[in-house]
């Protein structure tokens, strides 16, 4: 029978000078789980706001996927970083931190005026979670006892990184669709910011009643590294964001350059790195197979989901024609999805080898986002012309048919491989390695969610502009012969009728080359989970030395 109550069961923490008292490890939990649900659920809860950022603040369809990547480069480009601070400065002090750092870029991001200025609070936003999250998952290794404990702590945390994305999308949807708040008139968008702010500073404020602190260890910090990484990161990712726009492309200065400063500075981060005698990235983590292989597969899956997540978002406003809250409740299947397979999968993984359940998780969802894939739309112009005057374009999907099925199949999957996957990373870590192994870990997904949404953008603007330029001349004089002025504005946008015609017709076009190509992402991660992970059930019990369990 499934144990639906983790705090049954658990066993308090012993009292100790540190701790203060006796407590409970099911509140622990609690408090790290909802920590670290606002810090995921933050990725995924402006995708439903974008149609209406972009409006309200001008935001050009080049710039808007930044509103994105952006938080996730600084997540994920600075997680290493935070993890080295709990490391050196303890990880409760490090996470708290963190909280109060997402709390007042959330409130800032709320209050944007300009798009300067909302790329900038996401940012820092990315900076509050880069400290809290790896902090939060080491709490967890260095407070929970291997075995069967630590396995359902961390079901329970993998189904919050997993949740929270689908629970963003809801909880997004909600608040997009308000246009006041305690008798005051506010955008909707602003409060999906803003619902961080108490939340950030509540949890901030109990972490000392309910988790202990961590021993500090000696070392420095590797702000080189740090620097390197990071910006080696952003050089790619607007490198890539430049490849798909129809002003720019592969062959611009703009694209090559920030392509080859990117590998330039992540070669320097790795030759800093070698020789350095306290590493952010200490190449020693990469040394066990098997830890290597999750890693990696870690960086590929949870691209092609945040893919995902970014183009049906879009997909289900803009073209089936949901509202802000129908959308977000579109993907409540997701989160039931990844409960339940994150909850059979630490069932499982004390009896199955790991590569079987996560080998098997990154195929079902290869095949949903193959699924993904053969969405299709009546993109004539007689159709495109009828969806400005309010019927939506992709009216004759069916959700419950195309949709729902796969929504939920891909979240059981991500559920079967983020909880094994997440285990074997972490697996016989060192205790002064533990924080920086749990950043590897988050730095792999959202790093790889952040390059993986700007490469899919890539493929997906690529067919979006051929299929534009193909039936824009149609579209300009099917306008024309309906008495409407191609270059006039929709109301209550700054998009002329053709480009938003012509938006209609390809969009769909791009979305699904994406969704085909993230499908074959995820077959590369299945691939090498199936060949390179091999860790036995029992292993996972114990925390022997690195070499004192042969491990694959």
């Amino acid at each position: 029978m499934t144990d639906t109550s983790l705090a049954d069961g658990l066993e308090p923490v012993e009292p100790t000078e540190q701790t203060g008292g006796a407590r409970h490890l099911g509140w622990a939990l609690v408090l790290i789980s909802v920590a670290q649900l606002m810090v995921v659920l933050d990725a995924t809860i402006a995708n439903i706001a974008l149609p209406h950022i972009q409006v309200d603040l001008d935001i050009s369809s080049a710039n808007l996927t930044w509103i994105v990547t952006g938080y996730a480069l600084a997540f994920g480009g600075l997680l290493l970083l935070g993890g080295r601070l709990g490391d050196l400065y303890g990880r409760r002090r490090v996470f708290m931190i963190g909280l109060a750092v997402f709390a007042v870029a959330s409130l800032l991001g709320g209050m944007a005026t300009n798009e300067g200025l909302l790329l900038g609070a996401r940012a820092l936003q990315g900076l509050g979670a880069a400290l809290a999250s790896p902090a939060a998952l080491a709490l967890i290794t260095t407070t929970f006892p291997a075995g069967p404990a630590r396995n359902r702590a961390f079901a329970v945390y993998a189904a919050m990184s997993g949740a929270g994305a689908a629970v963003g999308l809801i909880l997004g949807g909600w608040l997009t669709g308000l246009d006041s708040a305690f008798g005051f008139d506010v955008e909707g968008w602003r409060l999906t910011f803003l619902i961080n702010v108490p939340i950030g500073l509540v949890a901030a404020a109990v972490a000392p009643l309910l988790l202990p602190e961590s021993e500090t260890h000696p070392g420095e910090l590797d702000v080189p590294g740090a620097i390197t990484g990071t910006l080696g990161l952003v050089g790619i990712v607007f490198g890539f964001t430049r490849a798909g726009e129809s002003d720019y492309g592969w062959g611009s200065a703009q694209t090559l350059v920030s392509l080859a400063a990117g590998v330039l500075l992540l070669a320097a981060f790795v030759l800093i790195e070698r020789r350095r005698e306290h590493p952010l990235l200490p190449i020693r983590i990469f040394a066990n197979r098997n830890r290597a292989a999750s890693l990696v597969a870690m960086l590929i899956a949870p691209a092609a989901m945040f893919a995902m997540f970014y183009y049906l978002s879009l997909f289900v406003q803009q073209i089936m024609g949901y509202s802000s809250l129908r959308t977000g409740f579109a993907f409540l299947p997701f989160s039931v999805g990844i409960v339940i397979g994150a909850t059979i999968s630490s069932n499982l993984v004390n009896r199955i080898r790991p590569r079987y359940i996560s080998g098997v998780g990154t195929l079902v969802a290869a095949a949903c986002l193959f699924g993904y894939s053969t969405l299709s739309v009546d993109d004539s112009p007689a159709a495109v012309l009828a969806s400005l005057g309010g019927d939506p374009l992709g009216a004759d999907v069916n959700y419950w048919l195309h949709l729902a099925p796969f929504i939920f199949f891909m979240a059981l999957g991500m559920g079967m491989t983020f909880v094994p996957l997440t285990l074997t990373a972490v697996h016989h870590l060192p205790a002064h390695d533990s924080g920086i192994g749990s950043g590897v870990l988050n730095t792999m997904q959202q790093v790889g969610g952040a390059i993986g949404l700007a490469a899919l953008s890539t493929v997906a603007l690529h067919y979006i502009n051929d299929t534009g330029a193909r039936v824009a001349p149609d579209l300009a004089q099917g306008l024309t012969q309906a008495g409407v002025d191609p270059t006039g504005v929709v109301p209550g946008t700054s998009t002329s009728y053709l480009d938003a015609a012509v938006f209609s017709a390809s969009f769909t076009d791009g979305a699904t080359h994406a969704f085909l190509v993230g499908a074959a992402m995820m077959l590369i991660a299945s691939v090498i989970i199936w060949i390179f992970l091999d860790v036995k059930p029992e292993e996972l019990a114990t925390d022997g030395p690195e070499g004192g369990v042969h491990v694959g």
